[in-house]
């Protein structure tokens, strides 16, 4: 893909709550590159999580454009931006979102078969991605008997298992010790470099700076600050 990965113009989001205009994020502008690592940096309510669901095209902005690949996801209808998202973007949640009465392949090869990936496929898939990050050996143990740090690796394999160029990952450290934080975060930039993806990482860890090409700070809602 040439050109920008995702691209923000002047994006922002306002919510409404009883009857006022509440600003998650404002006026952002962005350009993410393919096999680059790009940290969201900022405390707890500066406007990151906000920022990464725009980034999914989960939600759409109040003001400016995003794009993925070139496509304004304003100018599609609901259902292309699903497709586009299905195509192109891979979420790794704060809080895992896994099925723990699942094991990790199944949890990987589910993603896979709403993809439209055939279910030998994606079990084929399923176990190549969770052998690449390292716990391949877990593949039978549900994810409910799994450390966080295990649980973690296991989201990771399912938001890469179909190779997106977007990769978005919400506080993926937030939750385990330094250790595993930072191996974390070695394998997201590992995906970065290998797969030609831009990842973008939302994160209050200031550790995490030594690992990125490019950081935006963000403070109440907006940029504070870029590198």
């Amino acid at each position: 893909m040439k050109g920008p990965v995702l691209e923000l113009s002047g994006a922002g989001r306002t919510y409404r709550a009883a009857g006022r205009g509440t600003v998650g994020v404002t006026d952002v502008t962005l350009r993410a590159f393919g096999g680059n690592l790009i940290l969201l940096l900022g405390p707890s309510g500066s406007g990151k999580t906000t920022l990464l669901t725009l980034m999914a095209g989960l939600v759409a902005p109040s003001s400016g454009a995003v794009a993925i690949g070139g496509e304004r996801l304003d100018m599609l209808s609901i259902a292309a931006v699903q497709r586009l998202r299905a195509r192109n973007i891979g979420v790794v949640f704060q809080s895992f979102n896994l099925i723990d009465a699942l094991t990790a392949l199944e949890n990987v090869a589910l993603v896979l078969r709403f993809a439209g990936v055939g279910r030998r496929e994606a079990l084929r898939r399923g176990r190549v991605v969770l052998s690449e990050i390292g716990i391949g050996h877990l593949s039978a143990q549900p994810t409910g008997q799994l450390s966080q740090g295990e649980k973690q690796r296991v989201a990771i394999a399912r938001a890469i298992a179909n190779r997106p160029r977007l990769l978005l990952a919400d506080e993926p450290t937030a939750s385990l010790d330094s250790s595993n934080g930072l191996e974390i975060i070695e394998i997201l930039h590992r995906y970065s470099r290998e797969a030609g993806a831009s990842v973008i990482v939302a994160t209050h860890d200031e550790r995490l700076t030594a690992y990125a090409d490019q950081i935006l700070r963000l403070r109440d809602g907006g940029v504070c600050g870029s590198n």
